[in-house]
C-alpha cells in the first residue's frame, strides 16, 4: 500500500473509526514527525510534547482536511506550528535573550542523552542552530526531510522562490560557520 492509499485509509478511519484511525496515523507518522520537531526544538521532552499536540490537533481538525495537499504536508504544517509555539514560549519564559536562544539550544543538544551524534553531526547541528528561525526550518525540511519546495511552500505558506533563496542563504551561513567557504 502506497502513502496515498494509506493516507486515504487513515483519513476515512479518522472520520468513521476514530480509535483505529488515530492509531494508524500515529504508527505511520510519529517517527518522521518526531525527528522533524526534534530538529527544531532540540530537547527530547519538548519534541514529545509538540508531537503529542500535533496528533491531538490533527485528530480535532481532521474535518478541516480538504485533500488539497498530502496528509503528511498537512501534518508537517501542524508539527511546524507546534514547534514554533514551543520555541516562542521558551523565548518568553527563558532568561535567555532571543539572540542567545541558538546557543542555549546548542548546549542542550550537546548535553542531551537523547541526541546521539558524532562530532561532525554535533558541529552541523550547532551551525544550524545559529541560523535565523525561518532559515533553520527551511534547511531542516530540505536537508533532512528532503521535502520538495512545492510541499514546503504549502507547509510554510511561502513562495517556492523565497524558500529556495532561504535555503541557499542557510547553506552559505552553515558553510561559513563550519569554515568551509
Amino acid at each position: 500500500m502506497g502513502f496515498a492509499d494509506q493516507d486515504k485509509e487513515i483519513i476515512q478511519l479518522l472520520r468513521t473509526d476514530t480509535n483505529r484511525g488515530f492509531r494508524l496515523l500515529v504508527e505511520s507518522y510519529s517517527k518522521r514527525l518526531y525527528w522533524h520537531i526534534r530538529r527544531l526544538v532540540i530537547i527530547h521532552e519538548d519534541a514529545d510534547d509538540a508531537l503529542q499536540n500535533t496528533f491531538i490537533n490533527a485528530w480535532k481538525k481532521i474535518g478541516e482536511f480538504r485533500n488539497e495537499s498530502a496528509l503528511y504536508t498537512w501534518l508537517y504544517t501542524i508539527a511546524t506550528n507546534e514547534s514554533l509555539t514551543l520555541i516562542n514560549k521558551r523565548k518568553r519564559y527563558a532568561a535567555v535573550s532571543i539572540d542567545d536562544i541558538g546557543n542555549y539550544l546548542a548546549n542542550s543538544a550537546e548535553g542531551s542523552t537523547w541526541f546521539d551524534g558524532d562530532e561532525a553531526q554535533i558541529k552541523l547541528q550547532n551551525a544550524i542552530l545559529q541560523l535565523p528561525e525561518k532559515q533553520r526550518i527551511v534547511f531542516n525540511l530540505r536537508y533532512y526531510d528532503e521535502m520538495p519546495y512545492e510541499e514546503m511552500s504549502k507547509v510554510l505558506k511561502t513562495s517556492e522562490g523565497a524558500l529556495k533563496a532561504s535555503y541557499h542563504h542557510a547553506v552559505k551561513k552553515i558553510e561559513e560557520i563550519l569554515g568551509l567557504s
